[in-house]
């Protein structure tokens, strides 16, 4: 047995006529994994025909910014801290200080690329994959856009009835 006769695959092999090693799929066969509609790769990856998006695969509401809160303040928090500066407890431990969200580089990202990276995980940073639901990591890059503008955002920037709302609460 330990002597036993392999072939690695793609391997020229002169046993089959074709010479392959590798043999085509029999007819009928069934795949592991079904197809994917181009509508679930894109919940799945962020990506279509591999170019990042910049839409959220669901219409944005409260409820779906209050779960993407949620999700970063258990996921994201201890290395990116609360408003993403990536002075987390991680950093204050002496772990690698990941990147702000408030850099212009990921300002400008588009949301399919922090799903990209919460998917597949970038750098030190490890793959949620598994731990963080397609829909919440949808959330939580919805959440880290709600991040980057109100940290780049001043009175000025506040709509005329929106500011006299705000007015009427403080009084």
């Amino acid at each position: 047995m330990r002597d036993n006769s392999r072939v690695k695959p793609l391997e020229k092999n002169d046993f089959f006529a074709d010479g392959r090693s590798a043999r085509p799929l029999v007819d009928g066969t069934v795949p592991r994994t079904p197809a994917v509609s181009p509508e679930q790769e894109y919940l799945q990856t962020g990506k279509t025909n591999g170019q990042l998006g910049n839409r959220l695969p669901f219409p944005l509401t409260r409820q779906v910014l209050e779960r993407g809160q949620d999700r970063f303040n258990i996921y994201c928090t201890p290395c990116h801290d609360k408003l993403g500066t990536g002075q987390g407890m991680i950093v204050q431990r002496g772990l690698a200080r990941p990147p702000s969200y408030h850099i212009d580089r990921l300002r400008q990202a588009p949301l399919g690329h922090f799903v990209d990276v919460m998917t597949n995980g970038f750098g030190a940073m490890y793959s949620y994959r598994y731990r963080v639901s397609a829909e919440d990591r949808w959330a939580i890059a919805a959440y880290i856009r709600v991040l980057q503008v109100s940290q780049g955002t001043t009175v000025d920037d506040v709509p005329e009835d929106e500011l006299t709302k705000l007015e009427e609460v403080e009084e």
